[in-house]
């Protein structure tokens, strides 16, 4: 794979991204339709370039550090636009934007890894896949993922956000990442598992060149990302005001879609290899933990900056239905997760409660009113993953690998250690 043959590519991309950034900041306009085709494709153009600098640069640096870094590089489109929310002050669309990221990982990511690896395995050797299998110290994103969970319980009855949230979630991820660091993760990406443009990056021989390409990229992305979330924002609002839609809703599912767009492709084109479908899964897997710890620890720091003094967000109703019904989606998602295992089952579980709540956002409109909590579609969503969690727990307990988990992940940590003495 020859870089050359791929270098007018990038420069086109970043040229791109360059241009478009000008043009909104020096020449705006009134064009709603315009502007949220530029924003809109300046957000994908960044978001592939980071995304590819991320998996490349994974080839020149230390496993261990690549582990923590690439991790966060390749979240940086989401937290940018969420960082630019909070700079606003604006709390509806912060809940929107967090909330739906973590649903539409789990709800359409992780379904879609399943059904990828499925068919591709069905045409190519005409057996079906009945499950995505998952290394023991796996456990450790299991875990990350129910320990936050547990501390949105917290969250739910303050009823409200606040920096010490933030500093405890923020904690969670940062242990989540020390242990991703010291283990010795298996060598399973090869240069030829990677997308023709970050395989052209990581063919450039001179390692300094490739440091100084790498660099210029995020650089470029970066800043385009920083550039246009103001008017991607304001877009958005115009666009789903234009079809009638709520700005809540459109942001919830737009902003995180168009940021995640990369990250999702490469780990369809890892599942599609089959072999590399588990990777593909805890690609997503991680990509969740990222957001519901690090991206929401950071809401409450950027809003009290902005306000200028330490402040604290407060959650309605709404809000705290949205993080309930994503508080309960991820429980569910860990009582799967934690049999090491991801089912065909489960794939069908998650994506169609996902439909029902994308589908009625706010009320169940074909059914009567329940006593208590009414046709609200959020509350009723939140309850059948709160009944499929006891489910889970009551009929695969015994397949729970938590334990086998935990043993086996201290067991490589000590290999690590002392490996390195």
């Amino acid at each position: 794979m020859s870089w050359s043959r791929y270098t007018y590519y990038f420069v086109f991309m970043s040229l791109y991204s360059i241009v478009v950034s000008v043009w909104l900041h020096a020449f705006p306009s009134d064009t709603a339709g315009l502007v949220a085709f530029l924003c809109f494709s300046a957000v994908i153009v960044s978001a592939l370039i980071i995304s590819w600098a991320a998996e490349a640069a994974e080839f020149s640096i230390s496993q261990g550090l690549a582990v923590a870094i690439v991790a966060l590089l390749q979240v940086v489109p989401e937290f940018m636009v969420e960082a630019v929310i909070a700079w606003r002050k604006d709390i509806d669309l912060m809940m929107a934007n967090f909330t739906g990221s973590n649903r539409l990982l789990m709800g359409v990511g992780w379904p879609l890894i399943f059904v990828t690896a499925d068919i591709y395995s069905r045409v190519r050797s005409g057996k079906k896949i009945d499950f995505i299998h998952l290394r023991p110290e796996n456990i450790v994103e299991v875990l990350a993922l129910f320990v936050s969970s547990l501390y949105f319980i917290v969250v739910l009855v303050k009823r409200d956000l606040q920096i010490y949230d933030g500093v405890f979630l923020g904690a969670v991820f940062v242990f989540y990442m020390y242990i991703l660091r010291v283990l010795p993760v298996e060598e399973e990406e090869k240069k030829d598992d990677l997308l023709a443009m970050p395989r052209a990056l990581v063919s450039v021989d001179d390692g300094k060149r490739r440091g100084l390409i790498l660099v210029a990229l995020f650089i470029v992305g970066g800043a385009t990302m920083w550039a246009v979330a103001d008017p991607f924002l304001d877009s958005m609002k115009e666009v789903s005001a234009a079809f009638g839609i709520s700005a809540f809703v459109f942001v919830q599912w737009v902003a995180p879609f168009l940021s995640e767009f990369p990250e999702k492709v490469t780990a369809f084109y890892w599942a599609r290899t089959i072999r590399l479908a588990p990777m593909a899964l805890l690609n997503m897997i991680s990509s969740k933990v990222n957001q519901w710890t690090l991206l929401v620890s950071m809401i409450p720091i950027v809003y009290s900056f902005s306000m200028g003094r330490v402040s604290t967000i407060p959650l309605d109703l709404h809000h705290r239905e949205e993080i309930l019904l994503s508080m309960m989606m991820t429980f569910y998602g860990c009582a799967t997760l934690a049999k090491l295992k991801f089912t065909r089952g489960d794939a069908a579980v998650l994506f169609v409660l996902w439909l029902a709540q994308f589908l009625y956002p706010v009320h169940f409109t074909f059914m009567p009113e329940l006593p208590l909590i009414g046709n609200n579609s959020r509350i009723i969503v939140s309850i059948l993953f709160g009944l499929l969690t006891i489910y889970e727990v009551a009929r695969h307990g015994k397949e729970f690998k938590i334990k086998l988990g935990i043993t086996e992940t201290i067991r490589l940590v000590r290999l690590r250690r002392e490996a390195l003495e």
